[in-house]
């Protein structure tokens, strides 16, 4: 067993034990996802409280925009079920010229910065021979969020603003190599840390 297939199984045990209802309490019922969607959000609310509620767009609350000005790129990656730096997961990603709609994709999370993740959209489309955006783009190869094993680039001009109940799962963790090389990137490009 490698350590991937350990987290894996820690995560999992985590969800599993996060969602049992307290003895004597009945569990609560989720609503059921749009046709075509992803389930539930990773983490569910806790016992007692309200979900957040989500929009149109497929977000909790209204977007807050896209992040602009400089902020730490953070390699932080942990096996115990919360969306953390370091890691690929699928969320919402709206669109840039009309935020109240997008689609789900796998971003890469970077950092964060008040209560919200900051996150790139990855793509499986080949900028290297762009003239027009080649320079915002970092290959990051293969990997387990991508089912059909495309090689993947991070986009680097626009940064996301995630609330950490908008993920919808993970898809993998990037190793620190590949992460630091996104975190290069992201010094030259925006003049982070």
């Amino acid at each position: 067993m490698n350590l991937h297939s350990l987290g894996k199984a820690v995560r999992t045990a985590i969800r599993f034990l996060e969602r049992r209802p307290a003895a004597g309490r009945p569990r609560p019922t989720a609503p059921r996802p749009a046709p075509g969607r992803p389930s539930a959000p990773r983490s569910a609310a806790p016992a007692g409280t309200a979900a957040p509620a989500r929009t149109a767009g497929g977000v909790s609350g209204k977007y807050p925009g896209d992040f602009t000005g400089a902020a730490s790129a953070k390699y932080a990656p942990a096996p115990n079920g919360k969306p953390e730096p370091g890691e690929i997961v699928w969320t919402w990603v709206p669109y840039e010229e009309d935020h109240s709609q997008g689609k789900d994709r796998p971003v890469l999370l970077i950092g964060s910065r008040g209560r919200y993740l900051l996150g790139l959209m990855l793509t499986s489309r080949d900028h290297d021979q762009d003239d027009r955006g080649g320079a915002n783009y970092v290959d990051i190869g293969t990997g387990m969020w991508d089912r059909q094993g495309r090689p993947s680039e991070a986009k680097l001009d626009r940064i996301l603003q995630i609330s950490p109940a908008d993920i919808r799962r993970e898809g993998a963790i990037l190793d620190k190599k590949r992460f630091d090389a996104v975190a290069t990137a992201l010094r030259e490009v925006h003049g982070w840390n």
